[in-house]
């Protein structure tokens, strides 16, 4: 079964970018890279050592509800384009050992039983056995160590 690895949509990069609150009503933090370590959750790159970007609270969920999880997540400060949905798993993912990967139903809640720490060469696979049950509409990929918001999965 085809899936495709969807980066933040650009309305709600942008909102950040342009200097909109976060999921807490909070402005972001500013920081300047290293170079390692800052995946930008619209690009799915690694903001570039010097560059600037932010850290802000993010819930990738329509509405409150108790599953919608709000965390912290990187952004580039300065717009970026976002990363093309594909089939194959982003480069951002090279370097990490393993994932959290997490089924959600249509109606926005964890479904019990998916969630697991699936290492990186793993997540397609993953992602298509849990994408045969009827209940899961989605996935997210999650930090293993932070359980922080990576990127959505969905059947192409």
């Amino acid at each position: 079964m085809p899936i495709k690895f969807m980066a933040m949509a650009t309305q709600a990069a942008r909102a950040f970018q342009r200097g909109g609150a976060d999921a807490y009503d909070m402005m972001p933090d500013m920081a300047t890279s290293d170079g390692e370590g800052v995946p930008c959750r619209h690009c799915l790159r690694t903001v570039a050592k010097g560059q600037t970007y932010l850290i802000l609270a993010y819930r990738p969920f329509p509405a409150l509800q108790p599953y919608a999880e709000t965390g912290p997540i990187f952004l580039c400060a300065e717009e970026c384009e976002r990363a093309p949905e594909t089939a194959g798993t982003p480069d951002i993912f090279a370097g990490t050992p393993d994932y959290i990967v997490r089924g959600y139903g249509h109606d926005d809640r964890i479904v019990y039983g998916t969630g697991s720490v699936t290492p990186t060469a793993q997540i397609p696979a993953r992602a298509e056995a849990l994408f045969k049950r009827d209940d899961v509409a989605y996935l997210h990929v999650r930090s293993a160590r932070n359980n922080c918001y990576q990127l959505r999965l969905e059947r192409a």
